[in-house]
């Protein structure tokens, strides 16, 4: 098998990483990962992908009638079999039948949340001509959890950071916290405003700071990118 695929590395990454490769498959992955950059790096990117979803929406239990169509599907008699019956059975794919419908919460949440998370785009505003693209930044609805993300790496100096802030209708910017500059960045939920999603939130913005974010409280760099909420 070419492992060297890049097509069967992000394939076999993704089973991987969801949980639904297996068996002796699931072993011999394991058993290269450790010496095969490719697989590491599509196994990475499916974390990445994956894992702000458990951030960003509430656990989900499953409700009666996903375990009433798991039962038709396995067992499709034409009468229903008396309980004493499918109990043995039940003992024998219980582990199975719950890794199905775990790895499908994962990818397809059965249950939407309550309240949907809020997605903004923040655009470079030209302010260094080094830096370009866009930043994708994701909350939950009720505002508690957040994730952002570079869609373009950003080149920055060696003692330089991107500062995330929240800009309010009026008054000075609050700092959400130091994002990263090439990838995935899961804020923590006691750094955002409680009135992030009521008003207190105009816009996000992202600045250049020195090592450890604004020496101030307030940007001190220039502001390289920018969205209105």
């Amino acid at each position: 098998m070419d492992y060297g695929n890049p097509r069967l590395a992000d394939a076999l990454a993704a089973q991987y990483v969801a949980g639904t490769l297996r068996g002796a498959a699931r072993r011999r992955f394991e058993t290269l990962l450790p010496s095969h950059p490719g697989l590491q790096q599509a196994v990475q990117a499916w974390q990445a992908r994956l894992i702000p979803m458990t951030v960003s929406l509430p656990p989900q239990a499953p409700p009666p009638a996903v375990w009433r169509k798991i039962e038709r599907t396995l067992w499709p008699a034409p009468e229903p079999l008396p309980w004493w019956q499918r109990l043995g059975l039940w003992r024998a794919v219980s582990g199975a039948a719950v890794a199905a419908v775990v790895g499908l919460a994962v990818l397809q949440p059965g249950t939407p949340p309550a309240q949907p998370p809020v997605v903004v785009v923040l655009q470079g505003t030209g302010a260094d001509a080094g830096v370009g693209g866009n930043i994708v930044a994701s909350f939950s609805g009720d505002g508690r959890a957040m994730v952002t993300r570079t869609l373009t790496p950003v080149s920055l100096k060696t003692d330089r950071v991107l500062e995330l802030w929240s800009v309010p209708p009026q008054g000075n910017p609050r700092s959400l916290g130091l994002i990263s500059a090439d990838g995935v960045t899961v804020l923590k939920g006691e750094r955002l405003p409680t009135t992030l999603l009521k008003g207190g939130t105009a816009a996000l913005a992202v600045s250049i700071e020195p090592p450890g974010g604004s020496p101030t409280g307030t940007p001190t760099g220039p502001v390289v990118y920018a969205g209105k909420l």
